[in-house]
């Protein structure tokens, strides 16, 4: 019997606009002024948000923390694509797009200090715009899935899940399963790995041999795109196609974002022992913040002096979100202890005993040694 082709499959790459300013309008999408003014402000927060935390961080005022600089197009750019009533299921380096979805920015420098408040949303209502961060790598996808498959099962319209991991987490078992059951029950869910071609030290060349993450979307029967990543109007108007196909019942979709991670995984990271300042300068070139500030001015809706207000006042912003942080206090010291079940454990109890019973030592002896230095 002859060998028969069962199939035939290309991946497609989306730019809109390039890293030297070049515009492709036919792609152009059909933005507000106001939204497009609106989505510029949250990178640049994004960006300020970072230098100030990592500023704190070597301070030793907050502890470790994923860095986002240099991938705030697409995570800001699917925020602007979701109506209200859409989830973001993120990982750790979405934090102007969980910004946008109306998460407190003094919220993200509690967890990031340890601070178990960080994980609770101040309202029920926010639960429908965003969820705690996911660490475990790949396991966001998971609850994807599962909260697009709830909306199906409850007869929810117009309603669709955005989720986020990287390079290095497609790896996971987790994300095949997620993906591979996200076609099989055909949900309203957009996957958005962030290619930022660094899984921390492990580059994208000895992770996988395929050419593409987007076309791993082919074995799911799944839509699969790989865009510009640094390109904030390429990420705005792939994922905001993708979550159109989904709300109207024709399933999952898979976006490559091609990006890059411009400091250090995370401040335990020096980027320097792997990276070359080549590689770097090569990709700070083509820095998403900087081409679409660009081209808001290309569009009159930014001009230098207008620059200069909006970032002075998201220094103050951010400065006031500091000092917010660092205002509060009171928190219960054995709060994690009480997530860890639903309901009490022997075991829990102990250690949460013996974490108490060591930290009132430690304060005793932090309060002796005060005395004796007064």
């Amino acid at each position: 019997m002859p060998i028969k082709k069962v199939g035939h499959y290309t991946v497609e790459y989306m730019q809109i606009l390039d890293e030297k300013g070049k515009l492709d309008k036919a792609l152009e999408p059909e933005i507000p002024d106001d939204r497009l003014l609106d989505l510029y402000r949250h990178m640049a927060t994004a960006r300020d948000s970072d230098n100030r935390m990592l500023a704190l961080q070597r301070q030793g005022r907050i502890g470790t923390f994923p860095l986002c600089t240099g991938q705030e197009a697409p995570a800001c750019g699917a925020a602007l694509a979701m109506r209200d009533d859409d989830w973001l299921v993120a990982s750790y380096r979405e934090r102007g797009a969980r910004m946008m979805r109306g998460e407190p920015p003094t919220q993200d420098y509690l967890y990031h200090n340890g601070w178990e408040e960080g994980s609770a949303l101040a309202e029920p209502k926010s639960m429908l715009r965003t969820a705690p961060i996911a660490i475990i790598l790949g396991s966001q996808l998971l609850h994807a899935v599962g909260i697009a498959y709830a909306m199906k099962l409850r007869g929810e319209k117009d309603t669709a899940v955005v989720t986020f991991c990287g390079d290095g987490a497609t790896s996971q078992g987790d994300v095949h399963e997620a993906m591979n059951f996200a076609t099989v029950w055909n949900v309203p869910v957009v996957f958005v790995v962030q290619n930022n071609q660094w899984a921390i030290s492990h580059p994208r060349d000895k992770q996988m041999k395929c050419k593409t993450i987007a076309q791993r979307a082919i074995a799911y029967e799944m839509p699969g795109l790989q865009i510009d990543g640094n390109d904030a109007l390429a990420c705005y108007k792939a994922i905001s196609d993708a979550l159109e196909r989904a709300r109207a019942g024709e399933g999952p979709s898979l976006i490559e974002a091609v990006t890059y991670r411009l400091l250090m995984h995370t401040t335990a990271d020096d980027p320097k022992k792997y990276r070359s300042k080549e590689e770097e300068d090569s990709w700070w070139a083509k820095d998403p913040l900087i081409r679409f500030r660009d081209y808001l001015k290309k569009k009159k809706l930014l001009d230098d002096a207008k620059i200069k207000a909006i970032d002075a006042e998201i220094h103050a912003e951010v400065k006031q979100h500091v000092a917010d942080f660092e205002a509060m206090g009171g928190f219960k010291m054995d709060a994690p202890f009480d997530h860890v079940f639903g309901t009490k454990h022997a075991l829990i109890d102990r250690q949460r005993a013996m974490f108490l019973a060591d930290l009132n030592r430690a304060q005793a002896a932090d309060q002796v040694a005060e005395t004796a230095h007064a």
